[in-house]
């Protein structure tokens, strides 16, 4: 194997390890920013940090030529209450490395930033950029959307023409092409107050369990995606401010979680809802779109060359963020994430890195 390339899974090891022993909780990252920028400055890489986000140019950068953004978060949720091992503590057992973020995205993260090192001075058809940024784990406003909006004087990454994204998150290096959107919708339902022994008023709870026992998602949504499926809708919370046994509720409050294939809009999901629920609906945000990077698009053929496997993801991440082609993919398991005892397989990190390289090369290298 080249030994540049041994070189830099060592290293994404040993920053992996600094970046599970500094905490970065969402909206925290201020100490794994620092060590982001340490390391990126350390290699000569010219980082630059805005609020939290940390991101350095290819040297070479040419504003005639398309760019690839290579993009992963370093913020992480609290650890999960059933954690045995110091999540704070990078530890090797068998060829794992536990510690909390280093599936989710710590290792998606440390591979991506070794492959842009490695590759930062080869000569290549696209400038890259590696963009390490914040609160993804709360999809907040604050991380790569913030760097997306800033000027191109600042960040030089346009998102046009045949610019595209790989989003560094943790899916057994397969290709995530598309990705269910988000839409989080607070309902309430509206009654009337009565006297529970005397059958009096309009029972908003009643109401509420009648609506979501009701609730036929399949046959209000029909279009189905070829990579998402259906669109999923979970009831997840319900309350009334009435803690009194003997008191009909006048109003009932409810969560739903949205899950929304790339077939429908937001709006038109949420206006579907609304004419066959009795509630008022609300959503919190309606950034976070569904996404999908088409199957003949080059890095992805690049993929399905190299074996691996187009396939919709079930989960939100900073793709939906992304208003360009954006393919999302990492080492690692999704399904580890958030898991007690956080862990990834060194040999994942390894091979991720050596098939970035390659996958960049297959598209990126001169004619």
């Amino acid at each position: 194997m080249d030994k540049e390339i041994i070189y830099w899974q060592n290293e994404a090891v040993a920053l992996l390890k600094e970046l599970i022993e500094t905490p970065s909780f969402s909206k925290e990252e201020d100490g794994t920013a620092t060590v982001l920028m340490n390391f990126l400055e350390k290699h000569q890489a010219r980082p630059q940090r805005v609020l939290n986000n940390v991101f350095a140019v290819s040297k070479n950068f040419n504003p005639a030529k398309p760019t690839i953004l290579l993009n992963s978060h370093h913020d992480t949720v609290k650890p999960n209450s059933n954690y045995t091992k110091d999540p704070f503590k990078a530890l090797v057992e068998e060829g794992k490395l536990y510690g909390l973020g280093s599936n989710d995205a710590g290792g998606p993260l440390v591979s991506l930033i070794c492959t842009f090192l490695y590759l930062n001075d080869k000569s290549l058809s696209y400038n890259l950029i590696i963009a390490a940024t914040a609160e993804e784990e709360i999809s907040g406003k604050n991380g790569i959307e913030y760097l997306l909006a800033q000027d191109a004087t600042i960040f030089p990454f346009a998102g046009k023409g045949d610019d595209f994204g790989i989003v560094g998150e943790p899916t057994l290096m397969q290709l995530a092409i598309a990705e269910r959107g988000l839409m989080v919708i607070d309902a309430q339902t509206e009654g009337i107050a009565g006297h529970a022994a005397r059958e009096e008023g309009d029972n908003a709870l009643m109401k509420t369990i009648h609506d979501l026992a009701n609730l036929d998602v399949a046959k209000l949504f029909t279009k189905v995606s070829d990579f998402l499926g259906p669109v999923k809708i979970t009831p997840t919370v319900i309350h009334t401010e009435n803690k009194a046994h003997n008191v009909v509720p006048a109003t009932c409050n409810y969560v739903l979680d949205c899950r929304i294939n790339e077939l429908y809009a937001f709006e038109e999901v949420l206006k579907i809802l609304q004419e066959n629920l009795h509630a008022n609906l609300k959503p919190r945000s309606t950034r976070l779109k569904s996404s999908i990077i088409q199957k003949d698009h080059p890095i992805v053929l690049a993929g399905i060359e190299m074996g691996k496997t187009p396939y919709g993801s079930p989960t939100t991440s900073d793709k939906a963020l992304m208003p360009f082609p954006a393919l999302k993919m990492g080492p690692g398991d999704s399904a580890r994430s958030h898991s007690p005892n956080e862990f990834i397989y060194l040999e994942e990190i390894h091979k991720g890195i050596e098939d970035y390289i390659t996958l960049i090369k297959m598209v990126a290298s001169p004619a």
